[in-house]
């Protein structure tokens, strides 16, 4: 069973042939469940200064239970507060294997101004036991940080591939340009389409730093997403969770960053950014209505240690989605 979303279901079958008459047993491999995919840049350390004691990991574990969660990615983590997630969900029963479910990559190393000196980077989890992490750096730009993209294969399933990143953001303090953005979204996508065309099922979460409308994205999404003005002349091997979402803005999709934006398309009416995306290979959809995604709105009962008032927990929501793969 190469894909992903059909081996919950293989699973339970096993489960119900043993319970229930054979009939009704066989009627359940009809329906294969869903993959769910969570994903939240939790400005780990300019917001909670590297504590996972501030409530935003108790959070973020929560609705990863509540969610019902196959993969996770973080962005913008202090290792501390990834060992504590590891501790609490392996608390919680959430992974298969609890001894293997967790990768974290830094992008800035522990010893710095990151973190209260921790490691601080990049960090992704599955429900079910994962394969060797591929850690790729990406094209270097000015600022402190080694951008990165985290992947690994399921272990027992290694076509079905789960990734994270982080790109950077134009920013003068230090010198990054929008030439350093594009050149480590060139290369995200080189790979991704590498593993695409080896008939792989591959799913990236993340913050991209570019909107769905940006040209830059282009050869990320499916030709077959078309929205003129705002999501056209698309020629990549993706579908974005969140682009057939036309209670809000298709083609775009809901805003995930707390930042007003004169970038933001002003058809969607938010004025905020979408830049956290979640994009899964076109060619491992069961069809054009197979997904769908949500933003969550940010929590504001963080509290960090000796403070008396309470804070957002990150800058930006939640991002979750739901896909039926093949």
């Amino acid at each position: 069973m190469a894909r992903f979303g059909r081996i919950r279901s293989v699973l339970a079958v096993a489960l119900c042939a043993a319970l229930l008459p054979a009939a009704a047993a066989q009627a359940e491999t009809t329906n294969a469940d869903p993959t769910v995919i969570w994903q939240w840049n939790v400005g780990g350390s300019t917001i909670h200064h590297g504590a996972s004691n501030t409530g935003m990991v108790d959070g973020a574990v929560a609705s990863i239970i509540n969610r019902n969660a196959d993969f996770v990615a973080f962005n913008e983590l202090c290792k501390g507060q990834w060992d504590s997630l590891v501790a609490k969900l392996r608390t919680a029963g959430w992974p298969q294997d609890s001894t293997n479910f967790a990768r974290f990559e830094p992008s800035i190393n522990a010893g710095g101004d990151a973190c209260g000196g921790a490691a601080f980077g990049n960090a992704i989890f599955s429900k079910l036991p994962l394969g060797t992490a591929d850690r790729i750096a990406l094209p270097d730009d000015p600022s402190p940080e080694q951008r990165n993209m985290l992947c690994a294969p399921l272990r027992d399933f290694a076509t079905t591939r789960f990734c994270t990143t982080h790109i950077a953001a134009v920013n003068t303090k230090w010198g990054v340009t929008n030439a350093h953005k594009v050149a480590q979204l060139a290369a995200v996508q080189v790979q991704l389409d590498s593993w695409v065309g080896q008939g792989q099922t591959v799913m990236i979460a993340g913050d991209f730093n570019a909107q769905p409308h940006y040209s830059s994205l282009n050869t990320y999404y499916s030709a077959s997403l078309n929205v003129p003005d705002l999501n056209d002349s698309n020629s990549g091997s993706f579908r974005e969770l969140d682009d057939n979402d036309s209670s809000n803005c298709l083609g775009y999709g809901e805003w995930t960053a707390d930042n007003p934006d004169a970038h933001a398309p002003l058809a969607c009416g938010s004025g905020m950014t979408k830049i956290d995306l979640i994009f899964v290979s076109e060619a491992s959809l069961l069809g054009p209505g197979s997904y769908s995604a949500d933003s969550l709105a940010i929590a504001e009962n963080c509290q960090r240690q000796g403070e008396t008032f309470t804070i957002k927990c990150s800058d930006h929501r939640i991002l979750t989605g739901t896909v039926n793969l093949k």
